[in-house]
């Protein structure tokens, strides 16, 4: 359970001690671990954007407010990631540059509009949802991006240089691991949209597939795998998935 401790203290704002010292050993069952607390932390959205609308909050405002707790609870880490990603991805030079801009702490154009782009997708996806009773739909969401991550640190990928994070969790997790959680997020999503029960697993397919070419790409462009990267996965997955589960509606 240490793995499950870790987890929750890397990945939430939970006062949930971890081990004392974390080697590559307890970063993979932590990493395993992390599709449970994205179901933890998806259900803390649904049950916020359900309280608001039943409270006669618009569904905009609520799916707001779910998007904007998602990230008080994670520390705001993930949207960090995704900004500095996008400013990496954006800029010119190799990957020392990129790397370098990435660690610089500051938020540049490229950051600024991811963040505006993933929040806005998400919160309105999240209102859609809202509108037509896929709670289930929601909490999916916000776990399929964890079920990603843990897609990004399989075996083979290694870790961009000089990240801490990205070296303890790079290449951690076995194709059992991935494929159980694959297949787990595929089998749970067909009651994600009870009108159409091929919708959620389609919607699941694809967005793994788009957060493996993601990975590829920054791997590709990055040097490696990095902490910033797995939290741009997160927040595009979360919005890719939201996006598809509320077509239809």
């Amino acid at each position: 359970m240490s793995g499950a401790r870790l987890a929750f203290s890397w990945l939430t704002v939970l006062p949930v001690r971890g081990p004392a010292a974390v080697d590559r050993e307890g970063a993979k069952h932590a990493i395993a671990w992390a599709p449970v607390v994205g179901a933890a932390l998806g259900a803390l959205a649904c049950g916020v954007l359900w309280l608001l609308t039943v409270a006669g909050a618009s569904s905009a405002v609520a799916g707001l407010i779910a998007v904007g707790v998602l990230a008080l609870s994670t520390r705001g880490m993930h949207l960090d990631g995704l900004a500095d990603t996008a400013d990496g991805l954006g800029s010119y030079g190799p990957p020392e540059r990129a790397r370098e801009i990435m660690k610089s702490g500051s938020a540049g154009p490229f950051g600024v509009a991811a963040i505006v782009f993933a929040v806005g997708v998400q919160a309105f996806s999240f209102a859609a949802l809202a509108e037509a009773d896929r709670w289930f739909a929601v909490a999916l969401a916000v776990a399929v991006a964890r079920v990603a991550v843990v897609a990004a640190c399989r075996r083979g990928t290694v870790a961009a240089p000089g990240t801490g994070f990205g070296t303890l969790v790079a290449g951690t997790q076995s194709l059992v691991t991935v494929g159980a959680w694959g297949l787990v997020a595929v089998a749970v999503a067909v009651f994600a949209v009870p009108e159409y029960r091929w919708l959620g697993p389609s919607v699941i397919v694809v967005a793994t597939v788009l957060s493996l070419v993601m990975t590829r790409h920054c791997v590709q462009r990055f040097g490696g795998l990095s902490g910033d990267v797995l939290g741009a996965i997160v927040e595009s997955t979360t919005a890719i998935t939201a996006l598809g589960l509320s077509l239809g509606n």
